[in-house]
Formats: structure tokens, sequence, C-alpha cells
């Protein structure tokens, strides 16, 4: 007798600009899973965005938290507009959204495809709940009269642990993909600016390093230091050389979006954050305006998002189904919307995916 379908259900949360139109296309994905997987899935439509704080005046709806908490298994976020000016009242819902669900790792890989110029095969590891990212921040006027704006940086030693074991995690596994005979080993490389911010980044990278040092399972995988400056200059000279990247908070975010251009595009670098049995695919561009409505947004990063959601809720195999399928189509080119030199619309490119599943 066959075992019964596993049913995963899944919230949706477009959020604002191309958010409304990539995020229908990880559903697709999803409904379009070959039956051998045994999967099934329910969708839940949920509401986050600037949008949403324009109608309602709250970004983060506490529905919307509450149903991710209580009937889901894991979501889908599209992306957010937020404004470069203060606007009273709001936040940025996908921050909020990692610290209430304390989803404390963000989880990037950044790869090209096979015959790429420039062969790139890296994660980058960033801390999702501390640093900077606390905004908590003050304006005052100080004794001479002009104006001072601070802004607290956080590094706490459970969050920089909790990052660090998922880093060399992440490591291992891939390590474990590649196989025994792989020329490649595991390297995990710990960023920070310790030299400048002693106690801040020098407790991430003494926390971190301990992680690697106390335990005996990580003995395979190296682990190597990089000031997050000259990170920068050596992940674009030598990408192929990291595997495993692990930053705090902004430093993460800055180098995740910088690798992006490594292989063509933010359309095409997925994400996920990942809290203690709960997963977000977020693909990692913003919510581009200046092409919303077009129907040329690239779906690939939410695409790829649908996979890590995947992987990350135990369905590797179906993941690798998923990377495999984009993976063809963008090899093909036949398919390629207009951020990597296409013509395509978003529609054209999800059929093609879903034809190579």
């Amino acid at each position: 007798m066959a075992a019964a379908a596993r049913i995963l259900r899944i919230g949706l949360i477009p959020g604002d600009g191309i958010g409304r139109e990539v995020i229908p296309a990880g559903r697709q994905i999803l409904e379009a899973l070959p039956s051998s997987f045994n999967l099934k899935f329910s969708f839940i439509d949920l509401e986050a965005g600037f949008e949403t704080f324009q109608k309602t005046g709250k970004a983060l709806p506490d529905k919307t938290v509450e149903v991710l908490k209580s009937d889901c298994d894991g979501a889908l976020f599209g992306a957010v507009s937020s404004p470069t000016t203060k606007v009273e009242g709001y936040s940025s819902p996908i921050v909020a959204l990692r610290k209430k669900l304390d989803l404390y790792a963000n989880v990037r890989p950044v790869k090209s495809v096979k015959g790429a110029a420039i062969p790139v095969d890296l994660v980058i590891v960033r801390e999702n709940t501390e640093d900077l990212y606390v905004k908590e921040e003050k304006t005052y006027t100080a004794k001479d009269g002009t104006k001072v704006a601070e802004a607290i940086k956080r590094i706490s030693a459970r969050a920089s642990q909790r990052i660090g074991k998922i880093a060399f995690e992440i490591a291992l596994k891939r390590a474990s993909i590649r196989g025994p005979n792989s020329a490649v080993s595991p390297l995990v490389t710990i960023t920070h600016k310790s030299n400048v911010l002693s106690q801040t980044d020098g407790l991430f990278r003494e926390t971190v390093r301990a992680v690697f040092e106390e335990n005996p399972s990580y003995s395979s995988v190296r682990c190597e230091e990089q000031i997050v400056d000259s990170m920068i200059y050596k992940l674009f000279r030598q990408p192929s050389y990291f595997d495993v990247v692990v930053a705090p908070n902004l430093y993460g975010d800055i180098l995740s979006d910088g690798a992006a251009a490594l292989v063509g595009s933010l359309g095409l670098v997925p994400s996920a954050n990942v809290g203690d049995g709960f997963a977000i695919g977020e693909p990692c561009h913003g919510s581009a305006p200046d092409i919303m409505g077009k129907g040329i947004a690239n779906p690939i990063a939410t695409i790829r998002s649908v996979g890590l959601m995947l992987e990350f809720m135990g369905e590797t195999e179906a993941a690798g189904k998923i990377y495999k399928a984009v993976d063809g189509s963008l090899v093909a080119g036949e398919h390629l919307s207009p951020d990597v030199g296409g013509s395509a619309k978003t529609q054209d490119v999800v059929e093609d995916i879903l034809k190579r599943l």
C-alpha cells in the first residue's frame, strides 16, 4: 500500500511590486512537482508590505504572523518597497518576520550555470536577527548645535553561535553532495571587521571560531577569516575560492547582493530565512517598481527560493529537481528574461521550467 502523501501548507506573501508577479510563479512550480515525490500542497494567501501599510496602517498584520505560526509549514515572501526616507509608523515587514518567527539564518546560494565564464558556487550565511538591523536609532542635538544620529550595533554570543553552527553544517552538507572524490574541500570563511570593531565583531569572530574548534564533527572543514573590505575585493577577484561565507547581518546583506553581480542578476539569486523548524523562501531582488506590471520580472530567484524552502523542510530530492530544471532552462538560453539579456516574459520562463519538471 502506497504511503500517504505529505501535505505541506504554504503561506504566500507577495508583498509589493513584482512580488505579486513572481510568487504565483513559485506556486505553479510547487503544484507541478511530479507525483513521484508524494507531496501535496495547500496555500494560504497573506498580506504584508508597504502597500499593506498604506491601506491598513500596519506593514505586518498580526493575522499574518498568527497564521504563519499556527497554520503553515513554510512560506514564500515576494518583495517589499521600503521607502528611503522615514515614514512614521512604518518598518520593514520582512525584518519583523525574521524576528517574530526567530528565523535567525539567511541562507543565500550564489551559483553560476555550467559553462559560465566565471565559475561561482558559494553560499553566504547571514545572521538574520541583530547587528544594526535591531533598528535602535536616535537623533539628538550636540552641544555645538549640530544634529547627530546614532544607531546601535548589537552582536550576541547566542546569535553568533547559532549562525556559526548552521554555516558549518551547510559546509558539511555541500561536501557530502560533491562526494568523497571531489577536489573541493569544505571551507567556511568568517567575515568581520574586528580590527576596528573589537567588541562587537570581535565577539562574532571569537564565537563562530569556537563553534568550529569545539566540535570534532567539523574536523574535515577548513575555517578561515577575512576582514569584510578585503573579503569584497577577494570575492570579486577569486569567487571560485569560496565555499560557505558566514557574516553578521549587515555584511551578509551587502556581500550577497554584491555576489549576485557575479552570476548576472539579482533575479537569479534565491534565499531562505531559516529557523528551527520553519523556513521562508525569499528572492533576493527588491520590488522593482520600474518594471512592475510589465510581465518581464525574472521568476528564477523565486523558483530557486521554492527549492531552498523545500530543502529546509527535508524535501531535498524535490528541491534538486527544481534546481535541475532551472539550470537546464538557463543553459539552453531560449527563454531568458530581459535582466539576463533575453526578451522572454515572466510566464514564458515559468512555462519552460515547468516543461523541464
